[in-house]
């Protein structure tokens, strides 16, 4: 088999040609707008003029309104902040998903979770610790709540 040989206009036409691709390639890609992927790959909702984390947050939160709406839970109350502190020195605050009422009387603070962080189970023992408080883990995945402390 021969060899392929090119004369030298053909070479500095290939070579423009390959050229071009990848400066046009990197000029499209400039101008890609730059949006910072979320760490846990959660995707930003807004429903009812309300920003949610997630998009099993914001799923969450039209159950949890739609079970309102037929008297199975009350005074739904969304990203409700909680103060931690000990012997009156603020450690951190803990913003739960949703506070509510149910059939019972019972106050509920639930958390939606994809993911456990650190931070998150810190909170979550502090919660209990500090004000007595269990946080209801709800979890997308199994449609269904998760454990209790």
């Amino acid at each position: 088999m021969g060899m392929l040989r090119w004369t030298e206009d053909q070479m500095r036409e290939y070579h423009a040609k390959r050229q071009g691709k990848k400066e046009a390639q990197a000029e499209a890609k400039a101008h890609q707008k730059d949006q910072p992927r979320a760490k846990y790959r959660n995707k930003k909702t807004h429903i009812d003029g309300k920003k949610f984390d997630s998009k099993a947050e914001a799923d969450r939160y039209i159950e949890l309104k739609r079970m309102q709406e037929v008297s199975l839970i009350f005074d739904l109350k969304c990203q409700v902040p909680f103060v931690l502190e000990v012997n009156r020195h603020p450690i951190c605050k803990y913003v739960a998903d949703f506070v509510y009422v149910d059939v019972d009387g019972n106050r509920v603070v639930e958390d939606v979770k994809g993911f456990r962080t650190r931070d998150y189970v810190l909170k979550k023992k502090l919660m209990l610790a500090v004000h007595g408080i269990a946080i209801s883990e709800f979890c997308k995945k199994s449609r269904s709540r998760a454990r209790k402390p």
